[in-house]
Order: C-alpha cells, then structure tokens, then sequence
C-alpha cells in the first residue's frame, strides 16, 4: 500500500485568515441626540451638564462610535468635549457608524501585520469564513504584502486562485 503523501503541507504555502484580525471589542454608540436640548440645540451649559454627569464606565474597554442619529447643527467643539470623556475609558473612540468604526479598527490590526515576516513567502489568502471579511480587507492584505511576497493566491491550499507572482 502507498504511503499518503500531504502536497499541501510540504508545498511551503502560507495560509493568512483575514478574520484571524478581525475587531473582537464590542463596538458600541455614543448618540449626541440624547445630550442636546430637544434634541436638536446644544446650549454649552446643559450640554457640559450632562456630560459631567454621565456614566462614562459604560464605555470601558469598547469601542465607541460618537454620531448624532437626528438632523441638528453641532459645532466641533462639541465633538471634541464627549472625546475628553472617551479617550481615558474606550478602547477606541471616533467619529462614525458602528460599521465605519468596525471597518477603521479592522484595517488598522491589518496595517500592524509585520510584512517582513512574509518577505519571500508564498502566501494563501485564506477566502472563506464565518464573520466576511469584506472586500476592503482583501485589497488592503494585498497592498500590504504585494511588495514583498513570493507570490499571493486566494482560497485555500487545495483550490487556490493566482494573484501575484514575483517576476
């Protein structure tokens, strides 16, 4: 009887799961509506008010989207005050939807991948998976690596679709 001989395992190939770097905090929102006057005004005094007397713990150790979900002018000012209060509690905090703030902290953990580890290699960019990592990560592993690799496929090990190749 033949001995079963593994090809993938001894072809080299790096598997890199995108959702291995995928966003783990709980992403939460800070609505500016609900610290304005009729939620539409904000007069500083009140608004300074509220905010001092806010439960800012609620927001330990997440990550914040700061929006304001109704149609009301709020100088920048205003913006800036509710990150004094953030900055020392959240995760992170920043201007947007829960999906833009997801999508921000998703690229970021991409962009600390050390590229240098995959100088050479000859890199799976692995295509399938529970969470979808969306299209902006696929281009963004690619940007980050093409520089570097050997070459880049898409799929898995078995069924892999050519990208780039070092010429």
């Amino acid at each position: 009887m033949e001995e079963i001989v593994n090809k993938v395992a001894q072809s080299g190939l790096i598997t890199l799961d995108l959702e291995d770097y995928y966003p783990q905090e709980e992403i939460v929102e800070f609505d500016m509506k609900e610290h304005l006057f009729m939620e539409m005004i904000l007069k500083e005094k009140d608004f300074r008010a509220k905010l001092q007397s806010w439960d800012w713990e609620q927001y330990r150790n997440k990550i914040v989207a700061i929006t304001c979900s109704v149609d009301a002018v709020i100088p920048f000012w205003g913006y800036m005050l509710v990150m004094t209060y953030l900055e020392p509690v959240a995760t992170f905090a920043g201007f947007g939807t829960k999906a833009a703030l997801h999508h921000t902290q998703f690229m970021k953990k991409l962009g600390e991948i050390d590229v240098n580890e995959y100088a050479d290699q000859r890199i799976v960019i692995k295509g399938c998976g529970d969470k979808g990592a969306g299209e902006a990560a696929y281009v963004e592993i690619t940007r980050l690596l093409r520089p570097v690799v050997k070459s880049m496929m898409y799929g898995e090990p078995c069924s892999t679709v050519p990208i780039y190749k070092k010429k």
